[in-house]
C-alpha cells in the first residue's frame, strides 16, 4: 500500500493519524474550535462545513476557509460537507453539492476533500479529477447510520472507491450488535491485506463501535476521528485520550 503524504502527515503508515472535526454553526465558534484543534494532539483538522449557518454563501465560505487555514498553519485541512442522507446537518441538491465542493477545491486553502460515494459515479469522478488538478487529495466516503451491511457489500463499496481513483477510502457504519463491530474490523483487515493499494479508513459508530476507533494499527485503518469539542459522529473519543491509547497500543505492538 502506498501512503498518502499531506503536508507533514503520512497517512497509511505507522500509528493511525487522528483527525479532529470542527463542527460549529457560527463563524466565531468555528474560529474558536479551530484554535482548539490546532493546539490539540490531532494530526489533521476536518471542517464539517454542513454545520456552518452560511455554508451556501460562497463568499463567506471562502473567507472562513482562509481564516481556518491561517490558524492551522501546516496542519492538513479536510473539507467535508456531509449531506443529511449520510448523517450530516444539511440537505443539498446535486448541483449545490458539486458547486460547494468545487469552490472549496479551487480556494487554495484545503488539502483534502470528502466526496460521498453515493453522489453518483460521474459526479464523484468529476470532483476527483478537479481535486487532483489542484493537488487536493480525495477521501471517498460512505456512511450508514442505520446498520452494518453484509461483509461482501462493505468490501465492494471500498473497492468501488478505489476504482473511482479516490486517494483514501472511508467507510463508517452503525452496529446493531457486537458481531457487527467484528464484521467491520474483519472487513478492514481483509481489505487492506487483499485489495487496497491506498489508505483505508473505517469505523463502527456508537458506543459499541469505540473499539474500531482504537485498533487501526492492527486492522490497517489509517485514520481515526476524535473530538476536541462537539462530536461529528457518535462514539468519538476525546483527542488527547485517543492519543494515549494509540501510543500504548503502538508500543505494545512494536515489542512483538
Amino acid at each position: 500500500m502506498k501512503p498518502v503524504v499531506v503536508r507533514n502527515v503520512c497517512i497509511g503508515e505507522g500509528i493511525p493519524k487522528i483527525c479532529a472535526p470542527i463542527a460549529e454553526t457560527k463563524k466565531e465558534e468555528i474560529i474558536r474550535e479551530t484554535k482548539r484543534v490546532c493546539h490539540s494532539l490531532a494530526d489533521i483538522a476536518e471542517w464539517r462545513a454542513d454545520w456552518y449557518e452560511d455554508v451556501f454563501d460562497s463568499v463567506c465560505v471562502k473567507a472562513l476557509l482562509k481564516d481556518i487555514r491561517e490558524i492551522l498553519g501546516d496542519m492538513p485541512l479536510l473539507f467535508t460537507f456531509r449531506t443529511s442522507k449520510e448523517g450530516g446537518e444539511r440537505k443539498a441538491e446535486l448541483g449545490e453539492y458539486m458547486e460547494l465542493n468545487r469552490k472549496a477545491v479551487l480556494s487554495g486553502y484545503i488539502d483534502l476533500i470528502d466526496v460521498e460515494l453515493f453522489t453518483g459515479d460521474e459526479a464523484v469522478k468529476s470532483l476527483i479529477k478537479e481535486a487532483h488538478s489542484q493537488n487536493v487529495r480525495v477521501v471517498a466516503s460512505n456512511h450508514d447510520f442505520k446498520k452494518t451491511p453484509k461483509k461482501e457489500e462493505l468490501v465492494r463499496r471500498l473497492c468501488k472507491m478505489q476504482q473511482l481513483n479516490a486517494d483514501i477510502c472511508k467507510l463508517a457504519v452503525m452496529p446493531e450488535n457486537k458481531r457487527d463491530v467484528l464484521t467491520l474490523v474483519t472487513v478492514t483487515e481483509e481489505m487492506v491485506r487483499e485489495h487496497a493499494d491506498r489508505p483505508v479508513i473505517t469505523m463502527s459508530m456508537g458506543s459499541e463501535g469505540v473499539l474500531s476507533r482504537l485498533c487501526g494499527e492492527l486492522t490497517g485503518s489509517a485514520v481515526t476521528f476524535g473530538q476536541t469539542g462537539r462530536a461529528s459522529a457518535p462514539g468519538q473519543v476525546e483527542v488527547d485520550r485517543l492519543r494515549t491509547v494509540l501510543d500504548i497500543l503502538h508500543e505494545g505492538m512494536s515489542k512483538c
